[in-house]
């Protein structure tokens, strides 16, 4: 039965699985989309078999695609990792010059108070550049690290899109992806991905701070049964964030 709204932890950052689950080749979907969305409006993660990448904004959710495709997600689509929340920002900032990735992100820093927090964000705009990866379909579990060894890479220019994605604290690596997480998608809703780089023209950008997060542990047999310490935890979400 779907949430009340009174009932909706607007505060919390849904995780569904853990990034160390990803790392081991765990892709068995865990939940279908009528189930994650009772969790939020918004978000990121990725789908069964690692088919692709997820956004979400709006209350409207798409898959992402290796053949550069964007689908609207219906209840077929099963994801093991998602980050998700009720979308209430409570800071917007207007950009009307060029600021690249790097800058961006410096910009980000000073407009919270601590990097101990959780935060999600929304840049909607006109971009110079993006450039997104969509990881693809594994027949087979591979590690991650593997697995984006022949993800294809798409390059954007001069276009209207939005990006979304999340902010998570250092001490939550390998639970979530510590640091900026982002995803893509252009206005006209034909493709996107999970953001290697950027440089926004003008845009507006939106905060919401959250205060907690709420984890869920898929009981695939998958999941049960993998090895999610990672010897390495750092350089392989190096390798496969990019």
């Amino acid at each position: 039965m779907a949430n009340e709204a009174n009932e909706k932890d607007t505060g919390a950052v849904f995780q569904l699985s853990t990034m160390t689950s990803l790392l081991a080749g765990v892709y068995d979907g865990a939940m279908n989309f009528d189930e994650i969305k009772e969790h939020g409006d918004f978000g990121i993660g990725t789908f069964d078999h690692l088919d692709g990448e997820m956004i979400g904004f709006d209350n409207q959710f798409y898959q992402l695609r290796g053949d550069g495709t964007a689908t609207p997600l219906t209840n077929k689509n099963r994801t093991p990792f998602c980050s998700l929340t009720y979308f209430r920002p409570q800071m917007t900032k207007t950009f009307d010059r060029p600021i690249g990735k790097e800058d961006f992100e410096k910009e980000l820093h000073k407009l919270v108070p601590s990097d101990n927090l959780f935060y999600a964000y929304r840049i909607d705009g006109v971009f110079k550049e993006v450039s997104t990866r969509t990881v693809a379909w594994q027949d087979k579990p591979v590690p991650m690290t593997e697995a984006v060894k022949t993800q294809p890479v798409f390059h954007f220019e001069n276009l209207k899109g939005t990006i979304v994605g999340f902010w998570t604290p250092v001490f939550a690596q390998g639970i979530a992806v510590a640091g900026y997480h982002f995803h893509f998608i252009d206005e006209e809703r034909t493709g996107g991905g999970h953001v290697l780089d950027y440089v926004l023209d003008h845009g507006t950008l939106q905060i919401d701070r959250k205060t907690h997060q709420s984890l869920y542990t898929p009981d695939t047999a998958a999941f049960l049964n993998a090895n999610l310490s990672r010897g390495n935890l750092e350089k392989e979400i190096k390798v496969t964030e990019g």
